[in-house]
């Protein structure tokens, strides 16, 4: 199980190692290796969510996300898109940005950095949409009663989550935006305007498609429903065509999923690749380094939806879901101040520590409840 999950993340590793000792020799070797732990201490929380996401997608598509989804993670938001945020923001033309990328590694480090405020302001708006919808969501099982009962209470609205982020953004636009230090010289800047538009379009995608991927699992759900209703006489008598018809909106269902996590996914990357810069500047070196670690959170997905982790950790989801909320906060305030990414990773790591600690403590109570039941009835 363990080789089955992880083996294609062990042999990117050992080629990915190989190939940075050849190019860029042991201190080479080394940066890549400290990326990739970098990498999967920062996103871990990123695993529970996908698998959240992931578990409701049949092998097929579970295959799409550990292999097209693992080349738009790696050459799609470690590689191109920093260039492309280099090429917007700089006014460049595609071809000088990817010359900037290559030969000028300091001015593209540069370029890179500004830009990161409208970085920051939409991933963490995007971030933050997940963890309030989560949060003001009404849900059987909860882990801190005393906040998330009243949260519920409050989530009856249904526009609440995009209320509070709407009004985080207004915060973060007038207070850490309207003075950015500037890196190349000392000094600051008002970045307010790009935060506000920056921070409105990661809104407006986490709608859209959130928005349409809900939609399209709404039908799927219906259709099984109905399928399920109707089995003995859609087989009789259409044959195989209410089959083909499941089959489809499972198809259009799981590609919005997948889409979504693919956004999920370039969220989760920004801070990634922007605490890459503390190590190196080398864009070929970050896409190596980073996109191991990518593929480790990839493979952990799998394999937390195969073992069916979350199914037996029940608070696990709840420890993921409040690190996404401490880290779209992180990213607004990393807009004017400097966050070392290791407080990053390790708010991650504690949360969902604590929450699987919690989760074990449950499922013995639970265990020795039912073991008393069972003497008390003379089982």
């Amino acid at each position: 199980m363990l080789l089955k999950t992880f083996g294609w993340s062990f042999a990117v590793t050992a080629a990915g190692l190989a190939l940075a000792g050849f190019l860029w020799g042991w201190q080479g070797l080394a940066i890549v290796a400290i990326l990739s732990v970098l990498e999967i201490s920062v996103s871990f929380d990123n695993a529970v969510i996908n698998a959240g996401i992931l578990r409701k997608l049949n092998p097929f598509w579970q295959r799409i996300f550990l292999t097209v989804g693992i080349l738009i993670a790696v050459f799609g938001m470690r590689l191109v898109f920093p260039v492309v945020i280099v090429a917007i923001t700089a006014k460049l033309g595609p071809i000088e940005a990817v010359r900037v990328a290559i030969e000028d590694h300091d001015r593209y480090e540069q370029l890179v950095t500004s830009a990161h405020p409208a970085i920051a302001a939409y991933g963490g708006m995007f971030l933050l949409m997940i963890f309030l919808d989560f949060i003001f969501e009404d849900r059987e099982i909860k882990w801190l009663d005393w906040l998330e009962k009243p949260l519920a209470k409050l989530g009856k609205l249904e526009t609440l989550s995009t209320v509070v982020s709407l009004v985080v953004l207004l915060i973060a636009a007038t207070t850490v935006a309207t003075a950015v230090p500037v890196h190349d010289g000392g000094g600051t800047i008002d970045k307010a305007a790009t935060v506000l538009l920056a921070g409105i379009a990661g809104l407006v995608t986490y709608l859209v498609v959130g928005g349409i991927s809900d939609f399209f699992e709404n039908r799927l759900e219906e259709a099984e429903e109905d399928a399920e209703d109707e089995a003995e006489q859609a087989a009789a008598a259409s044959g195989g065509k209410g089959g083909a018809s499941v089959v489809g909106l499972a198809g259009k269902a799981a590609f919005f999923m997948f889409l979504y996590l693919e956004v999920i996914d370039a969220s989760f990357s920004f801070d990634g690749v922007i605490g890459a810069f503390a190590i190196t500047n080398d864009i070929f070196m970050m896409a190596l380094g980073l996109g191991i670690g990518a593929m480790y959170i990839r493979s952990l997905t799998v394999f937390l939806v195969r073992k069916g982790t979350l199914d037996d950790y029940v608070y696990l989801e709840h420890g993921a879901h409040y690190a996404i909320g401490a880290l779209a906060v992180i990213l607004l305030l990393s807009i004017k101040y400097e966050i070392n990414e290791v407080i990053t990773g390790l708010i991650g790591v504690v949360l969902i520590g604590l929450s699987y600690l919690s989760s074990v403590v449950r499922n013995r109570k639970q265990a020795a409840r039912t073991e008393t039941s069972e003497v008390a009835s003379g089982v």
